[in-house]
């Protein structure tokens, strides 16, 4: 029998699932019975699998999403004003091939961040690169990448990626830097690429947040006109969760 020395070769050749399923195929006896085709189509489909799912580990990681949200685990029973009609038609991904937008906006606990990471998963899911950041983190990060010369090669990374999903948008009063940095990094995607925001402010409010008319005109130009809205609603998820748990004195 050369079963074990197939099962290496394989392995030299980075073919590590169809070694696996090859040594699966030995430990079921009943399997001798398809022909060889068959049994050389369920190597190569193990192998398919595997790399998929390697891919797929290597792009959540890069992703560094927030929280692990997955599209299946959405709470639809919540009342919140999650348009499920329009959050599944997200979830297909044609918005990312046409460099459409997503603003999520809603009070805080409404499960903003958790949707954006969802639509994000799903992205990844199907092949596509998807990076997140908290928006005061990343004008931090922006703010020292201009002092140590990497600003430009931020930018850009900042630009290829096909999702970025901002998260926390309006928090913070913004510096002149920060508002040229955010203007930067809008227009390097406007039309070439696909950003989902979250905020606690509503739209019309982010006009007055920027606070400076002609670059706000510019950033609101390039993502809100022509973008996909969420506009959540209710009271905080996590308040609600909380007050489902069993006290300590009861």
């Amino acid at each position: 029998m050369l079963t074990h020395p197939t099962s290496d070769r394989l392995r030299e050749l980075g073919l590590a699932g169809m070694a696996r399923a090859l040594e699966d195929q030995r430990r079921q006896p009943d399997l001798s019975d398809l022909c060889f085709e068959d049994r050389l189509g369920l190597l190569v489909d193990q192998e398919v699998l595997e790399r998929d799912n390697r891919r797929l580990r290597i792009r959540l990681r890069f992703a560094g999403l927030r929280q692990q949200a997955a599209p299946e685990n959405i709470d639809w029973r919540t009342s919140r004003g999650l348009d499920r009609p329009l959050f599944q038609k997200l979830l297909m991904g044609e918005w990312i091939e046409r460099h459409e937008n997503i603003l999520v906006t809603g009070p805080t606990g409404t499960g903003k961040t958790w949707l954006s990471c969802a639509l994000g998963h799903r992205a990844c899911r199907d092949n596509r690169s998807v990076l997140y950041h908290r928006v005061p983190r990343l004008l931090e990060a922006l703010g020292i990448a201009r002092g140590d010369g990497r600003y430009a090669r931020m930018l850009k990374s900042l630009a290829r990626v096909q999702v970025l999903i901002l998260d926390d948008w309006g928090i913070t009063p913004l510096t002149a830097e920060q508002r040229r940095d955010l203007l930067e990094v809008v227009d390097d995607r406007h039309g070439r690429a696909s950003t989902i925001i979250t905020s606690q402010l509503p739209v019309e409010l982010w006009h007055q947040h920027i606070d400076n008319p002609t670059i706000a005109d510019a950033v609101l130009d390039r993502l809100v006109h022509g973008a996909h809205r969420i506009e959540l609603k209710g009271e905080s998820l996590r308040k609600l969760q909380a007050g489902k748990q069993p006290r300590l004195d009861e």
